[in-house]
């Protein structure tokens, strides 16, 4: 089959103009493929430097005006544009020599779906809060690099996640501004008359439209629904507008809007997936909505759950109760009841409300609760956690509701989008290494990266540094921007021009201020914190950035914490709070920091992918044997906080890992990035670091992955049988 999904959709705005000679520059504009290409982003940032800045957005730029006429007399600028051009082109034409055609092509008929509640691909589609989403962003990547027929279907919300301010207290505040989609590189999928496609979803008593839009991963097409259109109501219009919307019955809403709606903008659009992959079960109504498809064409309950079933796969992402989706079923019954029994549908044959309750009943078996975990489980061939740990964790919780053995395929990173920009040249440069394609070939890659050890150590410090000052200057611009809006002095916005050393040791800890990640484990003994982070000759400074729900006052009051600490006087110009962690900043800090740090209370993390993104830029990491570090750990990569061991008591937990942290950063971190050689380079810890991008950049990069799902997943999923699927 092919290797890529071609949909049909509307011409791109009008407001997107370009002179005829640079019309190249529409296609490679309306598609994310330049969010992890640098040529690309360089490209656009010449054309237009200071909008680059503030928008960061190919489509935002051309669409605003620019004087071309200098631009049309750069010999050097029109090769460039040439040479981008060229290649956006030989990339989407091509594809039929990559892994998944050579090895798989003749295996699977039709596509995969892949449905997720969030999408992260870039900062400036705010379509994503955290982990999932840009994991979800990822496998879209790799899926596209890998030539992988796959079609992703998500929401398009218009007020995305929130964007954090931190006030002068420590406080974290909230705010939802509106996203202007003209200026997105989004593009109107097209219905039947030639309009934009519009589909129809019974929501209780009444029916919700909502539009589709799509966005382009490269090969890869994502169905984003939007029910923020004048066909519907005012009170239905914000369904889609904020993503993990804190009331229950508006979350069922979405969940319905994306799963139900999903299913039907496939319908429209005339893609027949061979496999479903439910990423998490917000998306687990498109199991009730295809259950009633085969059930109005005349199929028995019985055989429709097991078609559904034969062609479904489920991927779990937390061992965390308030992670895994549930509803009380007096809202089910009111919401979802017209959609199964067929009250709210003039074609449907009727799906017994009382069967889909049975089957969403969890693993505590409380009757009262509809679990979506529970249900997308029951209605899979087969699912997977997202780390080796995280399955048996998984398989332990589960165990009165599976069948089969919940897998343990572990989530990688997509290296191209994760690498930084020095480091990259320094692959290219020193291993003669394609990183896009090295991502894309498969296991004979591996080997590859045993090469590492021949790189010149100088050039790997050196680039490592230039990555470093890069994210110092990212840093105390923020900081500047946080102490201007809190109104300090002239005097403190200047002092935070000293911030931020590039010479000094460089911790990093950016993730969800979720309790149980414990991001305040640091500050157990806070004269032993101050001891090492003071010392004159071997200072250490720390970096901290991430959100906490907006329902979550324990994570808020953390950051608050850590906030009022960061600005006492035995911390100031040591430990940094970042506001606003998005992508763009994970990117710094990944390439920037020596220390990834990360202290979940074990099994809690089912996985984490930010150590991997900085261990593949040679930083090493300093973790909990949790989630994804519990199998990367080989004693020569980084560090191990604590053991495998759990106590019961938390605070007896708490202190014996802040113990082995405090020892491990005394006794080995800080020692070994310190002591240099004759030539000024630190020999011991370059060896740990060439160890921890060694083990990183095949085994936990999203091909890998998506290696695993294909051949453990997608393809026995997709195996024919007697009688049609849908």
């Amino acid at each position: 089959m092919t290797s890529s999904v071609v949909l049909r959709t509307l011409p791109t705005p009008d407001s997107f103009r370009v002179p005829p000679r640079l019309e190249g520059l529409r296609r490679v504009s309306y598609n994310l493929w330049w969010s992890w290409h640098p040529e690309a982003r360089a490209l656009f940032r010449r054309i237009h430097p200071e909008r680059w800045i503030a928008t960061r957005n190919p489509v935002a730029i051309c669409s605003g005006p620019i004087d071309w006429e200098p631009l049309l007399e750069d010999p050097k600028f029109l090769t460039q544009v040439d040479e981008v051009v060229a290649a956006f082109d030989n990339y989407m034409t091509g594809g039929s020599d990559h892994w998944f055609p050579r090895a798989h092509g003749a295996d699977l008929t039709n596509p995969i779906a892949y449905f997720c509640a969030e999408f992260g691909w870039h900062e400036s589609l705010t379509l994503y809060s955290g982990g999932l989403g840009v994991l979800a962003g990822d496998h879209m990547k790799a899926a596209s690099d890998m030539a992988l027929p796959l079609v992703g279907v998500g929401l398009l919300y218009r007020r995305g996640y929130f964007r954090q301010a931190i006030d002068a207290d420590g406080h974290q505040e909230h705010a939802y501004p509106e996203i202007d989609l003209s200026l997105l590189p989004l593009v109107r999928a097209a219905g039947p008359t030639g309009e934009q496609l519009v589909i129809s979803i019974p929501l209780g008593d009444r029916r919700v439209s909502a539009a589709v839009w799509v966005a382009q991963i490269g090969r890869v097409p994502v169905l984003l629904l939007d029910t923020d259109i004048s066909a519907n109501s005012e009170s239905d219009r914000p369904i889609t507008h904020i993503l993990y919307v804190r009331g229950r019955e508006m979350r069922l809403h979405q969940e319905m809007v994306l799963g139900v709606g999903g299913i039907r903008a496939l319908r429209a659009l005339g893609v027949a997936p061979s496999v479903y992959h439910l990423n998490e079960g917000h998306s687990a109504l498109n199991l009730v909505e295809r259950t009633r498809e085969f059930v109005a064409a005349g199929e028995t309950l019985e055989s429709a759950l097991d078609h559904v079933k034969r062609h479904t796969v489920f991927t779990i992402h937390t061992p965390v109760s308030a992670g895994n989706e549930k509803f009380a079923v007096d809202l089910v019954r009111r919401v979802v009841g017209p959609l199964c029994d067929g009250t709210g549908e003039a074609d449907a044959g009727g799906v017994p409300l009382q069967r889909m309750l049975d089957l969403a009943v969890g693993a505590e078996g409380d009757r009262g609760a509809f679990d979506l975990t529970a249900l997308s489980l029951r209605l899979s061939v087969g699912a997977n956690a997202v780390s080796k740990l995280h399955a048996e964790t998984a398989n332990a919780t589960w165990s009165p509701v599976i069948t089969n053995k919940i897998l343990g395929i572990t989530n990688g990173v997509h290296m191209p989008t994760w690498v930084g920009r020095e480091t990259r040249v320094v692959y290219e440069q020193f291993l003669n290494a394609d990183l896009d394609r090295l991502d894309t070939d498969g296991p004979e890659a591996a080997g590859f990266w045993e090469r590492l050890g021949g790189v010149d150590a100088r050039a790997w410090w050196d680039a490592h540094a230039r990555q470093k000052v890069a994210l110092g200057e990212f840093l105390r611009d923020s900081i500047r921007r946080q102490l201007g809006r809190h109104g300090d002095s002239p005097h403190a916005l200047r002092e935070a021009d000293t911030f931020f050393d590039p010479n000094v040791l460089t911790i990093g800890f950016a993730r969800r201020f979720a309790t149980y990640k414990r991001a305040n484990l640091l500050f157990t003994d806070i004269e032993r914190l101050t001891r090492i982070l003071s010392n004159s000759d071997r200072p250490v400074q720390i970096v901290f950035a991430g959100k906490a729900h907006p329902a979550d006052r324990a994570g808020q009051e953390v950051i608050r914490d850590i906030w009022e600490k960061s600005r006492a006087a035995a911390f100031r110009g040591r430990i940094f709070v970042m506001e606003d962690y998005d992508m763009r900043t994970t990117r710094y800090l990944v390439a920037g920091c020596d220390v990834w740090l990360n202290t979940p209370r074990r099994p809690l993390e089912a996985s984490g992918t930010s150590g991997m993104k900085a261990s593949a830029n040679g930083a090493v990491n300093v973790s909990v044997l949790d989630g994804w570090w519990d199998e990367g750990y080989t004693g020569s990569n980084g560090f191990a906080i604590g053991d495998t061991s759990i106590n019961p008591d938390d605070a007896a937990q708490d202190a014996a890992d802040a113990e082995s942290l405090y020892r491990i950063l005394e006794n080995e971190v800080v020692p070994r990035y310190y002591d240099r050689g004759a030539d000024g380079l630190p020999a011991a810890w370059l060896d740990l670091a060439r160890a921890s991008i060694g083990s990183t950049l095949w085994r936990f990069s999203t091909t890998r992955m998506l290696h695993e799902y294909c051949e453990q997943l997608y393809l026995p999923a997709a195996a024919p049988r007697t009688g049609s699927h849908r």
